[in-house]
């Protein structure tokens, strides 16, 4: 299975340091997808925060229930132990 083309160095230059094919723990993921998700949550606070004098009661309260959601999925996910890293 060793074959000699196989360790030599490819494109890069560089000799392999081990396998590819390691396998990385799921925590990484997980962290990279509540990263992108929270982030984008909040990318939606901008706007809002850039026409907040003019902006109507409901639209004021829908803003309110979106951030009581977000920090209850913020809370949901600390609990779970998702940010923990171990």
């Amino acid at each position: 299975m060793d074959d000699a083309e196989k360790l030599t160095a490819y494109e890069c230059g560089f000799n392999p340091f081990s396998d590819s094919r390691t396998e990385f723990d799921v925590k990484f993921y997980i962290i990279a997808i509540l990263f992108i998700i929270f982030d984008l949550e909040i990318s939606f606070l901008f706007p809002f925060s850039v026409c907040l004098d003019s902006v109507s009661t409901v639209s004021f309260y829908c803003m309110l229930f979106f951030l009581f959601d977000l920090i209850i999925g913020f809370f949901y996910v600390w609990k779970k132990g998702a940010l923990d890293w171990d």
